[in-house]
């Protein structure tokens, strides 16, 4: 892992980003406040290394906190009992064997190939019956809320997961083609019993990671504000908020993490990766990840209880909250300052806000006071019924996604050596995933087919400059 000196030879420019104020959030930000897309979270470095470097200010324990939970993060757990007691009790049911096993090189996870297993994707199942508690998926009886496609030996995984997929072509009006591939899941071989017809699955790539700490931080009335699910205003634009279930306070809270804005938390979203994606308990969710359906599960040894104790826990979870932003590139050309234009008009700022800001009380002092140029308001709103997984989740209905930050998407590519978008992957570079909008950005959808082949150009040129 590489970390740049210029970053800190920035930092008074950091700390002078970090105490603006833009006037308006949905406006496109300065030269110099773009660069600094994280504010002092920000890093100079378009290696494949540039979502894996801390936040240049951090302290020297919360450094060394960093690096601790880096070690842990990259780390394959293994089966119990071992003789590596710190992290052993993975599974039996499982996805992935480390963290990075999904976040690659903390970047964006990728669907797998028609016909290969996934690896950094899983699949989300809920019965189609009515909601849980507060709205939340109702776990199917035998597999629970998500797949494990794989399991420690003598134990069958719960399903062989594929993917297959129908393409359809169509023209812009200046007659350029393009075309767009709706995903297919396969279930095979099922381990322990049929999954109903109807039962509602949805498929998810692992996000990236970077900004994580910032966007926790920024206050809730910031984001609140920002809600008008009647579209008071009447802008087409109607984000709403999801009330989602808080663990460590046994209340309902605002999510901010997932792709429906399922998790409230940082510290919440890394516990529920352990229990779901590996099978292994924290002291915030202390249950297996298997169902009573599933008895022969109960048969393996543990690794403890929990068997990610509160030290190791607690180092992911800084590493997690505090890993830094890359900077904007190419903002002197002019074909990017021309799309950043075009991505105004065009109304994509009405989800995709360029700048929200971090409370002066954030639990990190690193965190606190900074200008974030993520484009995202961190709310849910209607995507149209192409891109609905038909499963609600709390508040969030089947249309219904976050707004996904855009910074360092355009360098998914150098990092992870691939250009596939959406929540399910299904998007083949970023031009395709602004085809797949629809619901409350159909309108900008629109204005986007309707630009200029050299428009459509620049467009592209600055969501990849981000």
């Amino acid at each position: 892992m590489r970390f740049h000196a210029r970053a800190w030879l920035l930092c008074p420019l950091f700390w002078m980003a970090g105490c603006s104020r833009a006037p308006d959030a949905a406006a496109p930000p300065s030269e110099q406040e773009a660069l600094l897309a994280a504010g002092s979270g920000t890093v100079f470095d378009t290696t494949h290394d540039a979502f894996s470097l801390p936040i240049p200010t951090l302290s020297a324990a919360h450094r060394s906190s960093f690096f601790v939970g880096n070690s842990f993060f990259n780390q394959s757990w293994v089966s119990a009992p071992s003789s590596v007691s710190s992290r052993d009790g993975l599974g039996p049911l499982f996805n992935a064997r480390s963290c990075s096993g999904c976040h690659f090189k903390d970047g964006r996870g990728r669907p797998p190939d028609p016909g290969q297993a996934p690896i950094s994707m899983l699949v989300r199942i809920s019965l189609a019956a009515d909601g849980g508690p507060y709205g939340a998926p109702r776990a199917h009886p035998i597999y629970g809320d998500q797949l494990q496609t794989d399991a420690l030996p003598g134990l069958p995984p719960e399903a062989v997961v594929s993917v297959e997929y129908d393409e359809h072509v169509a023209s812009f009006p200046d007659g350029e083609r393009y075309a767009l591939r709706t995903p297919r899941l396969r279930f095979d071989q099922l381990g322990y019993g049929g999954l109903e017809p109807d039962v509602r699955a949805s498929a998810r790539v692992a996000p990236a990671m970077i900004g994580l700490g910032m966007l926790e931080a920024v206050p809730e009335a910031e984001i609140l504000a920002r809600v008008d699910a009647s579209d008071v205003d009447r802008d087409g634009i109607s984000g709403r908020a999801n009330r989602v279930w808080d663990a460590a306070r046994g209340a309902l809270a605002l999510g901010r993490f997932g792709w429906k804005a399922e998790q409230p938390s940082v510290r919440q979203q890394v516990a529920a990766a352990f229990e779901g994606d590996m099978g292994l308990t924290t002291s915030l969710f202390a249950r297996e990840n298997h169902t009573d359906r599933q008895p022969a599960c109960a048969t393996f040894p543990s690794g403890g209880t929990p068997e990610v104790d509160d030290a190791i826990f607690d180092h992911i979870v800084q590493y997690a909250r505090t890993l830094a932003v890359p900077a904007r590139r190419k903002l002197e050309d002019a074909s990017v300052q021309r799309g950043a234009l075009l991505f105004a008009r065009a109304g994509c700022t009405g989800c995709h806000r360029p700048t929200l800001h971090t409370g002066a009380d954030a639990d990190l002092p690193e965190l606190r006071g900074q200008t974030l140029h993520p484009y995202t308001d961190l709310l849910l709103h209607d995507m149209g019924e192409g891109l609905s997984d038909q499963r609600p989740t709390f508040a969030a209905e089947g249309r219904e996604w976050r707004t996904a930050p855009l910074w360092g998407i355009g360098l998914v590519e150098r990092v992870n050596q691939h250009r596939l978008f959406l929540h399910d992957g299904r998007a083949r570079g970023l031009q395709e995933a602004v085809l797949w909008h629809g619901g409350e950005a159909e309108a900008a959808k629109r204005t986007y087919l309707r630009f200029t082949a050299a428009e459509r150009r620049d467009l592209i040129a600055f969501l990849e400059s981000l």
